[in-house]
């Protein structure tokens, strides 16, 4: 089956979605390894590992696709990307849409921020005007060649003009043909509600620890009427709390001796079984003595 038919039957499906947000290869085989289902690429745990830099909007669309089509050639999962807002206009989003399908995304989701965005959980955001999304909107369902790969429209509005507002958009990018809508730093369960109720397509929520919407099980979000529960932080927030461990352990302790316990270090023939060398190693021996 194709990883787009895979994804939409996984928005659609009666239990709601877990999707971890990955942002490097590492993480990517640790999702899969644990057995979830999908996975999505975005741009705060990318700009953090490529650039060691927030995610203000600073990679560029060649640094963001280029880092997505590495990991989606590693892992068998469909994964959901992050094009931001385009990355231009309309002939740009064109463009980004054909080249994240060509390159195996089952689904991606696009914003309607202003330029540079900013992480939808932090302050001085701003949204661009609906008839300014709307185009680029249209745009990426006309640029798609599956009718299966899934988009997904963002609206950052309900921090900007309130709930209202955010519900507003949510209807008419629904009317638009979004086959997903992600209202994203709802700040409360009955705004959360409210936003499940005003759109009838698969709609998407953000797990931030430490950020704006509360923060609930996978089982309650689907009680609040959502398809998707994504983790967008989780992964790189954990390893750069263990990388800081492992660079204050060294310079203090002039060794990693005491540091490299089960608990906090993969052994080397543990990493080497985790990062595929075994099944490398054995198909490259079939090219050999024949």
């Amino acid at each position: 089956m194709k990883k787009t038919t895979r994804f939409r039957q996984l928005i659609n499906a009666p239990d709601i979605l877990m999707l971890p947000v990955v942002h490097d290869g590492l993480s990517a085989m640790a999702v899969a390894q644990a057995g979830f289902k999908a996975t999505s690429i975005a741009g705060y745990g990318s700009a953090g590992s490529l650039l060691g830099l927030p995610d203000f909007g600073l990679l560029s669309s060649t640094e963001m696709l280029t880092h997505y089509a590495h990991l989606i050639a590693r892992v068998d999962l469909p994964i959901m990307v992050d094009i931001d807002t385009g990355f231009g206009d309309v002939n740009n989003v064109i463009r980004t849409v054909r080249q994240v399908e060509q390159m195996g995304a089952a689904a991606l989701f696009i914003e309607d921020q202003t330029y540079p965005k900013r992480c939808g959980h932090m302050s001085g955001k701003s949204v661009v005007d609906v008839d300014e999304y709307l185009p680029k909107l249209r745009a990426a369902l006309w640029a798609r060649k599956d009718p299966d790969f899934v988009i997904m429209a963002r609206t950052d509005a309900l921090a900007v003009y309130g709930r209202d507002e955010a519900i507003r958009r949510a209807k008419l990018y629904e009317e638009a043909g979004a086959d997903m809508v992600f209202v994203e730093a709802v700040t409360s369960t009955e705004d959360m509600r409210e936003v499940n109720s005003a759109v009838s397509i698969p709609s998407a929520a953000n797990m931030i620890e430490g950020g704006k919407t509360p923060f609930m099980t996978a089982d309650e979000l689907q009680e609040l009427g959502y398809a998707v529960a994504c983790y967008p932080c989780g992964s790189v927030f954990t390893a750069a709390r263990a990388l800081q461990k492992w660079a204050e352990y060294l310079k203090s302790n002039r060794t990693t001796a005491g540091f490299s316990t089960q608990e906090n270090m993969m052994s080397f023939e543990e990493y080497f079984r985790f990062i595929g060398a075994e099944d490398i190693r054995k198909q490259e021996k079939q090219f050999f003595n024949k």
